[in-house]
């Protein structure tokens, strides 16, 4: 077998060119070497930047915060006051008068309840009271007739007085008659003895001294009499004293009585009247709670209520109240109108933090501490009733208070 020889390879020849004119350029010199510190330049005064920035914000953003500009806060709501009105009694539901969510001028009736029961309870009262009225007018009628007893045991102890000085005129009158005739007696006795008068004379005499006598004897029996008579009726104006006295006692017992039933009387009026329960100012209701024909307790909720008044409530933060007051203007907007703007201004600021308010205050003498900046509620009242009356509790809004004045 013949071994395969590889061909040669061809052979270039390269023809000899004409001499070029063509001039290659120099390369320009190298700059000159800047010197090292120069590159740190730019990451330094980043760095001292950053640090400026740093100290201002920790050392004077507070101050800044609440200096003289306007404080503004997201952290707002519309608040109203939102009343959960309760039936008072019990009783059966009669009829409710409104309808959910609407609006309801003061007085308004908005449930009422079933009332027979309380009207019985006033008559039942009413009448309690009246008999009380007919008690005192009794005692009344009674005392004017013990007056006018008193008035004629006053009188018969007057004519026992007079029949006692008649007595004693009398007596004193025959006393001296019965003196007179003793005396005269005497004599005509002595003047018979010597045979100066008749025995006739003397039995004429006697018999006028022994009529005297019992004439006297009439008299003084009539005196006692009359002065048992007196000690009667003085003994009778006493007792029908006493009776008086008796009858007043009972006057102020029956006027505590009267006064009972008329407070029972106002209880059961009272109760009456809660049978109505009526809107307590302007305002809206909300959904109801009760419906004609359910029996309620006392404390039942049967509608809630929602005033008119209305504000807001913006819960800045510590910094930014430095300059706020009460009286400050304050702008509003509303999310639920947006663009508007409704002017108010700030009613009072809260004595307290909202943590201090809360049914569990932090306690920060206890575990690990982190500073947190605390908010602090302003009250907004707003100028335009018209709007406040539209908003509704709860919505969001942004509120500014101006303090650059």
């Amino acid at each position: 077998m013949a071994a395969i020889t590889p061909a040669p390879a061809p052979s270039t020849t390269v023809a000899a060119s004409a001499p070029s004119h063509t001039t290659v350029p120099e390369r320009p010199p190298a700059p000159a070497a800047k010197p090292k510190w120069l590159s740190y330049l730019t990451p330094i005064a980043v760095l001292l930047l950053a640090a400026a920035l740093i100290i201002t914000l920790t050392r004077n953003w507070n101050a800044w915060e609440g200096g003289r500009i306007d404080q503004v806060t997201d952290d707002a709501y519309v608040r109203g006051d939102l009343t959960p009105l309760s039936t008072k009694v019990a009783g059966i539901v009669r009829d409710v008068k409104v309808s959910d969510f609407q609006q309801v001028r003061k007085g308004d009736l908005l449930v009422e309840l079933e009332d027979s029961d309380y009207l019985a309870q006033v008559a039942q009262a009413s009448a309690a009271v009246e008999a009380a009225k007919a008690a005192i007018e009794n005692n009344r009628r009674q005392r004017d007739l013990q007056d006018a007893r008193i008035a004629r045991a006053f009188a018969g102890v007057d004519q026992a007085h007079a029949q006692i000085a008649a007595a004693q005129s009398g007596e004193e009158a025959v006393q001296a008659d019965v003196v007179r005739t003793q005396k005269e007696r005497n004599r005509q006795e002595a003047l018979l003895l010597s045979s100066s008068s008749t025995l006739q004379k003397v039995e004429q005499v006697v018999a006028d001294e022994q009529r005297f006598a019992a004439q006297l004897a009439s008299r003084q029996a009539d005196l006692e009499q009359a002065k048992t008579v007196l000690h009667s009726n003085e003994l009778g104006v006493e007792a029908e004293k006493r009776s008086k006295a008796v009858l007043e006692s009972q006057e102020l017992q029956l006027v505590a009585d009267l006064h009972a039933k008329q407070a029972a009387l106002t209880v059961a009026q009272v109760n009456l009247g809660y049978t109505k329960i009526a809107a307590p100012m302007d305002g809206s209701v909300g959904e109801r709670q009760v419906r004609p024909g359910q029996l309620v307790s006392p404390g039942t909720q049967v509608i809630p209520f929602v005033s008119n008044t209305k504000w807001v409530q913006a819960n800045y933060r510590e910094t930014q109240l430095t300059n706020v007051k009460v009286g400050d203007p304050a702008e509003i907007r509303v999310d639920k109108y947006p663009g508007q703007v409704i002017h108010g201004r700030v009613l009072e600021i809260a004595p307290a933090s909202g943590s201090q308010f809360a049914l569990l205050p932090p306690d920060n003498a206890t575990g690990n501490f982190t500073k947190v900046v605390q908010r602090i509620t302003v009250k907004i009242g707003l100028e335009d009733a018209n709007m406040a009356a539209k908003l509704q509790p709860g919505l969001s809004v942004t509120a500014t208070v101006r303090t650059r004045r």
